[in-house]
C-alpha cells in the first residue's frame, strides 16, 4: 500500500492524496461506507459506487460470526463474495466483541492476551487477539487491515485510560510482528496495508503518549480511535486537536466512527484524510436526512406532508432529482422499503458531493475561505 500527499494549504492541515491499494486508488479525504455484514445497509455494492463511493468498510465482528471468515475466503474474498471490484477496510472487531460480546449473566472480558465475549448470535464463548484479528481479515480479503487496540469505554478513569494506553500499544508491536513473519509477509507484499490506532481518551499527555507509540512502529497508516463514543462536539475536537501537528504526514491519518458533514470539514482540516460512519444509512433508517447546508430535518416532520419539491432543491442526487418530498414521507410513513433506500441514497450523496468540494477547494488553495464557518 502506498500514499502520497497531493496539496496542502496554508493555515490548515488539511490536504489532498493518494492512496494506492490492491483494488483501487483511493482519492483523500475519502469517506467509506459501513457494509456491516457484508452490504451498505439497503443498497447494492453497484449503487453505492455509482454514488461516488471508493472505498468501503467491513466489520470483522459481524462477518466473522456469520457467515465466517472460511467460508467467505473460499468464494474469494469479500471482494468478490459481494461483487464489490474496489477497496475494502476491514475493522479488527475489538470494540463490537466488547460493547457486542455480552449475555445478561456474563460481561466481555478485556486482557493483556485479548478480548473474551460472547457471541450475541448463540451465546458462544469466543476469543480475539491481536493474532487472530489480523488473520481473520486476511482470509476476509480486506484491503486495509486494522489492528485489536483497547477503547476505554466513555467515560473512564485515568487508570483506565492508562491502561488502555499502554495494552494498545503492546498490542500494536505484537500486531506489527505478526504481520511481519513469514506467511503474512507474502500477504503484505500483495500490497495490503496494516494500519495502527490511538487511542487516551480526552487525556492530553496519553493521547500524544499513545500517538508516539503508534507512530514509532511501521504502519502503513495511523488510525485516531475513541471519538465519537459520547463524549460531545468540543471534547471530540480537542482529543484530534492534543495530537494533530504531531500526525506523521508521510502517512494517511483515519479518524474512525465520525460522519456528520459539519464533523467532515473540521476533522479535515486537523489534517484526516479519512472517515467511517453508519449515520448516512442509520439515519435514514429513522427518517432522517441532511440538507445541502448541513441541517438534519426528518421527513416525518407533518410540512413535508404537502411538499411537491424535493428533499433539497440544492441537491443534484438521484432521489432529489426524481422524487418529492411528500412522496418519501409517505414512503416512511407506511413502512415502504424504497423510502429508507432513496433517503440512504440522497444522505451518502451529500456526503460524497461534500467531499469533492472539499478537495477541489484544497486543490484551489480555496479551503479555508470556502469553509471557514465550519472549521472551530
Amino acid at each position: 500500500m502506498k500514499f502520497s500527499a497531493r496539496h496542502t494549504v496554508k493555515n490548515s492541515h488539511a490536504r489532498t492524496g493518494i492512496l494506492t491499494t490492491p483494488h483501487g486508488v483511493i482519492q483523500t479525504p475519502v469517506f467509506m461506507p459501513v457494509a456491516t455484514s457484508g452490504a451498505v445497509k439497503t443498497l447494492s455494492p453497484e449503487e453505492v459506487k455509482n454514488l461516488g463511493a471508493e472505498i468501503i468498510l467491513g466489520n470483522t465482528y459481524h462477518l466473522h460470526l456469520r457467515p465466517g471468515e472460511e467460508l467467505i475466503a473460499a468464494e474469494g474474498g469479500l471482494q468478490k463474495w459481494m461483487n464489490w471490484l474496489g477497496p475494502i477496510l476491514t475493522d479488527s472487531g475489538g470494540y463490537q466483541a466488547f460493547s457486542l460480546g455480552a449475555t445478561r449473566s456474563k460481561s466481555a472480558k478485556t486482557t493483556d492476551e485479548g478480548v473474551r465475549f460472547f457471541s450475541h448470535l448463540d451465546g458462544k464463548k469466543l476469543f480475539f487477539t491481536p493474532e487472530s484479528a489480523i488473520d481473520i481479515q486476511l482470509k476476509l480479503g480486506g484491503d486495509i487491515v486494522m489492528v485489536l487496540d483497547d477503547c476505554a469505554p466513555f467515560p473512564a478513569t485515568e487508570k483506565r485510560l492508562y491502561a488502555a494506553v499502554k495494552r494498545t500499544g503492546e498490542w500494536a508491536k505484537r500486531s506489527t510482528e505478526h504481520w511481519q513473519r513469514e506467511g503474512i509477509a507474502l500477504r503484505q507484499a500483495q500490497g495490503k496495508g496494516l494500519f495502527g490506532i490511538v487511542q487516551g481518551g480526552l487525556n492530553k499527555e496519553l493521547r500524544q503518549q499513545s500517538l508516539k507509540d503508534i507512530q514509532s512502529l511501521p504502519f502503513d497508516g495511523i488510525a485516531i480511535g475513541g471519538v465519537s463514543v459520547g463524549e460531545g462536539k468540543q471534547n471530540m475536537l480537542a482529543a484530534v486537536d492534543f495530537i494533530a501537528n504531531d500526525l506523521d504526514p508521510t502517512r494517511p491519518h483515519y479518524l474512525m466512527g465520525v460522519g456528520e458533514p459539519i464533523d467532515l470539514i473540521r476533522m479535515i482540516h486537523r489534517g484526516i484524510d479519512m472517515f467511517d460512519c453508519v449515520l448516512p444509512t442509520r439515519l435514514a433508517r429513522h427518517g432522517a436526512f441532511w440538507t445541502t447546508n448541513f441541517k438534519r430535518e426528518n421527513i416525518r416532520r407533518a410540512s413535508f406532508t404537502n411538499q411537491s419539491k424535493s428533499l433539497d432543491p440544492k441537491c443534484n442526487c438521484p432521489t432529489c432529482q426524481t422524487y418529492s418530498a411528500s412522496y418519501l414521507r409517505h414512503l416512511v410513513m407506511t413502512n415502504e422499503s424504497l423510502g429508507l433506500r432513496l433517503l440512504s441514497i440522497h444522505n451518502l450523496s451529500i456526503i460524497f458531493n461534500l467531499l469533492r468540494e472539499i478537495r477541489s477547494s484544497i486543490e484551489n488553495d480555496n479551503f479555508v475561505n470556502k469553509f471557514g464557518p465550519h472549521l472551530s
